[in-house]
């Protein structure tokens, strides 16, 4: 298993120290039950899965190691590295300068670039036209590339099956940086189109039995699908990819769906349905899916609340805030800063896209039960400070280690 040299801030002995404690334990990942840390006063369940995935961790290996070895240049990110705050913030307080933010709107004016200038390009990797853009200033966006493998594995899959005829629907946040960059390298080798959920799905299902018009689709559709995309020819023949942050069950509940919907309208027999429908499973990222299965075996204990750590831009957070919040009271937290007390929790409502603070959170137990989580751009220094502010609330904080040892 590959390491990588992650700056001391954002790590954490205690947290690094249970993840270990479970990984010996649970070599092969089959246990998804959560870490349980019992005092006297509260009971925390620590997902078994959390934080930094293989992928942030390669983008913030990568782009420190960028700045520690080009002092006196002009570093520039094209976006935030990963969507955790604290991350973006030191990176700035360091002098690098964001190019655009997350809609891809210009910070900066890429004119400005010179030939020598560093752009690191960050994990939801960037679009063609945006490489191209750059290549145009004299710049090799491949020097200083932190895109996840996982990412780039979609992207080779889409191309893959675009070469053997087949169109490709992107299943993702139209506005995300990754979904941007996975629709345009698609549509490099074929027809794509992006569908944001199930909802979005079903629209599409229509079109695929031509109960609706082109005109139709292309308002219906307007801005997600690629130049010069014909829904007659090119939802024939398809397979499904997804944003890597999506709910793992929602992009394979929208490829059956759409796989049921060809076979039923075609009366295929299950030797014909590989002509019309490109199988692409594996292009489920393994940390989202892992971080989603420990979501839900959280969901399956007794608990009187659930604190999700992460910045509030976080897609795969949100994904694990709608799933707790469907069995108990969740607050989206980006740090410690957000417990303002035992009785006041600072957080942010997902549905309303705006932070509120709620009063009597842990409500009246004597010893509540708390769920604790985050997603995985959230560093583990991060989720210490948030357990050790829990734990301060009840006088508890100086057990920590004791309980630590009884994992």
């Amino acid at each position: 298993m590959k390491t990588f040299d992650i700056p001391l801030i954002y790590k954490s002995s205690i947290i690094s120290g249970i993840k270990e404690k479970r990984r010996v334990k649970d070599k092969l990942k089959k246990d998804f039950s959560p870490t349980v840390l019992d005092f006297d006063n509260i009971k925390v369940l620590l997902s078994r899965h959390f934080g930094f995935c293989y992928g942030v961790e390669n983008a913030v290996e990568i782009a420190y190691r960028v700045l520690n070895e080009n002092e006196g240049k002009n570093i520039y990110l094209l976006s935030e590295m990963i969507h955790n705050p604290e991350v973006n913030a030191d990176l700035l307080s360091r002098g690098v300068s964001f190019l655009m933010d997350t809609k891809g709107n210009n910070l900066i004016d890429f004119e400005r670039l010179l030939p020598e200038d560093i752009v690191i390009v960050p994990a939801f990797g960037t679009t063609i036209e945006i490489q191209n853009k750059l290549l145009e200033r004299g710049i090799n966006t491949y020097k200083y590339d932190t895109t996840c493998p996982f990412v780039e594995k979609v992207w080779n899959r889409a191309g893959q099956i675009g070469e053997r005829g087949y169109s490709v629907i992107v299943h993702g946040k139209p506005d995300h940086e990754e979904t941007r960059a996975t629709f345009s390298h698609s549509q490099e080798k074929t027809p794509t189109i992006v569908i944001k959920d199930m909802k979005e799905a079903i629209k599409l299902a229509a079109y695929l039995r031509m109960e609706k018009s082109s005109e139709e689709f292309f308002n219906e559709f307007a801005g997600r699908y690629s130049e010069g995309f014909d829904p007659v020819k090119d939802l024939v023949r398809f397979g499904v990819v997804n944003q890597t942050t999506m709910l793992a069950i929602e992009t394979q509940d929208i490829a059956n769906f759409l796989k049921e919907e060809v076979i039923k309208y075609r009366k295929l027999t299950e030797n014909e349905v590989p002509a019309y429908f490109a199988s692409t499973r594996d292009t489920l990222c393994y940390a989202t899916n892992d971080n989603q299965d420990a979501t839900y075996a959280l969901i399956k204990e007794k608990a009187d609340l659930a604190i999700v750590i992460g910045g509030y831009n976080s897609s795969n957070t949100t994904h694990l805030v709608e799933l707790l919040e469907t069995a108990m009271p969740t607050y989206f937290i980006k740090n410690e800063e957000g417990l303002i007390s035992k009785k006041m929790i600072k957080h942010f409502d997902i549905h309303n896209k705006k932070e509120i603070s709620s009063e009597n959170f842990m409500g009246n137990k004597n010893k509540p039960t708390i769920v604790l989580t985050c997603g995985a751009s959230c560093p583990d220094a991060i989720v210490e400070g948030v357990l050790v502010k829990l734990l301060s609330f009840f006088k508890e904080h100086e057990k920590l280690e004791g309980v630590f040892s009884h994992i």
